[in-house]
């Protein structure tokens, strides 16, 4: 194959696994938010923590339009708010955590080849 075409080729592979990953993800949301939902007691720290780390997840849901439970209102107040605060950040700093990383490994490819070609660095 030409390499026009492997990078195409390229590309689309990692589109479709990126959807399918998604379509899982909406899934097991899916199914957790009913089972979540279902439970009468009120939300302690730990359903909070839970919530909160999958509330980030729940947006490709929310554009096309699935309703999904990303809040308890029945509560226990202060642990159940902790519970999801620390959820929702301990899911952020994990997910921009390695993206970060990985475009810092992305640049830290790129130098030799800037380098090759003569870019000067400030």
């Amino acid at each position: 194959m030409m390499p026009k075409t492997m990078q195409i080729l390229r590309v689309g592979c990692r589109i479709a696994a990126f959807l399918c990953l998604a379509a899982l993800i909406g899934w097991v949301l899916n199914e957790i938010s009913d089972s979540l939902h279902k439970d009468q007691r009120p939300a302690g720290f730990g359903r909070g923590m839970l919530q909160g780390a999958l509330m980030p997840m729940s947006m490709p849901n929310l554009l096309v339009g699935k309703d999904i439970t990303i809040y308890s209102t029945t509560n226990t107040g202060v642990k159940y708010k902790l519970g999801y605060t620390l959820g929702v950040n301990v899911c952020g700093a994990a997910f921009f955590g390695l993206f970060f990383l990985r475009v810092a490994r992305w640049r830290k490819g790129r130098v030799p080849e800037q380098r090759a070609a003569g870019v000067q660095f400030e």
